[in-house]
């Protein structure tokens, strides 16, 4: 029912004084996850010293070992691997990444939904910008300790697709969840993000096109934007409600 004093005329879970069980009661374990990503981002961030001498041995060490332990070695794995990794890394790409930001919003959008779309829009949009800029000022070479069994042209660190696509499924995801009412529809979302998200990044290892460590810095980086603007969802919902922040647990 749409609130007669709601000049945006929401419904559902987005209309005024609606506060979602998910805001009352947030998921701690996807903070949790956000606090270890930031120590993994850390990590990460040393990359930008890798132009300079420094390297990491689990770079070399994980590489190698997706092509049985020798430089430029057949990848490893059955035949239908390769191809099944190339159509996962498809996933992450612009392109689709594009389309399902577009879809998600429009969806939103037809179901009035326009707090959620508004944040989806903002959060995968300046995540994205952020993740370009980041690249540029970086510029670390891509990998040649194995054949790339793709073609890139871009810098290496963060990895784009691990980044962008912990970026928008998870910050799709986690803004989704909150205007959905079952708990086991909000973990199958979840569930299906954080999977998705895991497959991208390793298809770039074993394609031979990033370096783990441009993984880890891409997922972090992803994951904290995720819960950064599932933290604003629930503030501009409380908001919204007219409920102060310190009830946020109550």
């Amino acid at each position: 029912m749409v609130t007669a004093d709601d000049p945006l005329h929401a419904e559902g879970a987005d209309a005024a004084g609606r506060i979602p069980d998910d805001i009352r009661h947030p998921p701690w374990p996807l903070i949790g996850a956000g606090a270890v990503a930031a120590a993994v981002l850390l990590l990460g961030l040393i990359g930008t010293l890798i132009d300079r001498g420094l390297q990491f041995g689990f770079d070399r060490a994980i590489l190698l070992a997706m092509r049985h332990g020798t430089m430029h070695g057949a990848a490893i794995g059955p035949v239908w691997l390769r191809q099944a990794m190339v159509d996962v890394t498809a996933l992450g790409g612009e392109t689709v990444l594009v389309i399902l930001v577009t879809v998600i919003a429009g969806f939103l959008a037809v179901q009035r939904h326009w707090l959620t779309m508004g944040l989806v829009l903002g959060g995968t949009i300046t995540g994205s910008i952020a993740v370009g800029i980041a690249k540029a000022l970086i510029g670390r070479a891509r990998p040649e300790l194995t054949d790339h069994l793709v073609q890139v042209t871009s810098a290496s660190f963060p990895s784009g697709h691990a980044a962008n696509s912990a970026i928008i499924y998870l910050t799709i995801a986690s803004l989704v969840v909150q205007i959905v009412e079952e708990r086991r529809a909000r973990l199958f979302i979840l569930a299906v993000a954080v999977l998705l998200v895991t497959a991208i990044g390793f298809s770039r290892i074993y394609l031979g096109v990033h370096w783990p460590s441009d993984v880890l810095a891409g997922w972090s980086f992803g994951t904290l934007w995720a819960l950064a603007w599932w933290a604003l969802g629930a503030w501009a919902r409380l908001r919204r409600a007219g409920v102060p922040v310190v009830h946020l647990a109550g």
